[in-house]
């Protein structure tokens, strides 16, 4: 309605433009769907037709309502002209397809490993230079299968770092579904551990099926729960949480830090927490850690969404300080949904203690 009378490109491009739309209509839907269709032998095309209409559709949404944006102001100050509306009636559809495209490129490349110091006050000299490789937001299930999981494994370990972190929202589907295509985290290796935290998305899954089958590839699963690890004279807490949600459903998995620090808490020279979200924050500072480790908003994932992130979590990305502790969030390693990122690249973390 906005886009096709001011192309003025005929009948045929009409009943197309119509086409398309009423395709977007069938298909979005069924993108959002996608986890739980019954496996057929079309049913890994419709899903990958459906999760790419998605992207497409929000970048052609988002293009219409800048360019009415532009042209009320145009308009009013009298600088609209035929020409324009033509123009830029075209330009919606072509740069809605160039972001997707983009955004699919950006989304299947294998994530680049970024390196963040964290400083902290009084840290041991042992325990300088600590390294936590993070990976969060991975979400195996209808686009991401094996092979893209299998090439995250290979370059975190040749990391070469002293624990392993998955800060959860490892899946979308159940174990039934995903169990051939999680075997590759069987591989992860550190001296000190490979560590899982629940994501909101373990529990549309399955937790408790999720859990028992990381359990069983040899990572250690923290349910507001802790281990210690010594260096020299030093010792560091990696504790974890379950999700910030989780005991919607399942209340004995209420997201605790204090529970998760439980006694040790004195006993350890650094204390990290593996939380999911951003908003676990506030109570991990009361509970003493010095660093909390989330996921949860992929940066956005791609534009304008990273705009209303804030609506929900603290921060977006990054490093940031909650009174004395330092929480870093991830933008994920995989993608949610459309594979699509634009302006939110996908990464693999490597986290050093560094002395204040």
């Amino acid at each position: 309605m906005r886009l096709l009378p001011d192309l003025d490109a005929g009948l045929l491009v009409n009943m197309a433009g119509v086409l398309v739309l009423v395709l977007l209509t069938v298909l979005v839907p069924v993108g959002l769907m996608s986890a739980s269709l019954r496996r057929r032998r079309w049913s890994e095309l419709v899903s990958w037709l459906g999760l790419l209409s998605m992207g497409l559709f929000s970048s052609l949404l988002v293009t219409t309502l800048l360019r009415d944006l532009v042209l009320i102001v145009l308009r009013i100050t009298g600088l609209l002209s035929p020409a324009i509306i033509h123009g830029s009636a075209m330009a919606v559809p072509l740069v809605a397809l160039g972001v997707t495209l983009l955004g699919f490129v950006n989304a299947r490349r294998l994530a680049r490993v970024k390196q963040v110091d964290v400083p902290i006050a009084g840290l041991p000299a042992s325990l300088n230079g600590y390294a936590i490789a993070q990976v969060s937001d991975i979400h195996v299930g209808p686009t991401i299968k094996r092979p893209y999981l299998n090439a995250i494994v290979n370059r975190v370990n040749k990391l070469g770092a002293d624990a392993i972190a998955i800060t959860g929202d490892l899946v979308d589907g159940s174990v039934h579904r995903l169990s051939l295509h999680t075997q590759p985290l069987a591989r992860l290796a550190a001296p000190d551990g490979v560590f899982f935290v629940t994501g909101n998305h373990e529990y549309y899954s399955g937790a408790e099926e999720w859990i028992a089958e990381v359990r069983r590839l040899g990572v250690t699963v923290l349910l507001n729960q802790h281990v210690l690890r010594r260096r020299d004279d030093a010792t560091v807490m990696i504790a974890g949480v379950a999700d910030y949600t989780a005991h919607h459903f399942n209340p004995g998995h209420k997201s605790d830090p204090r529970a998760a620090a439980g006694s040790a808490r004195d006993a350890a020279d650094v204390r990290i927490l593996l939380a999911h979200q951003p908003r676990s924050a506030p109570e991990a500072a009361e509970a003493g850690f010095h660093l909390q480790l989330s996921g949860h908003t992929h940066g956005g994932q791609f534009f304008p969404w990273n705009l209303f992130v804030p609506l929900q979590q603290p921060f977006v990305a990054g490093l940031h300080r909650v009174r004395d502790m330092w929480v870093y969030i991830s933008r994920g390693t995989g993608y949610w949904g459309p594979p699509k990122r634009f302006g939110a690249p996908s990464e693999i973390t490597l986290v050093r203690l560094v002395p204040a």
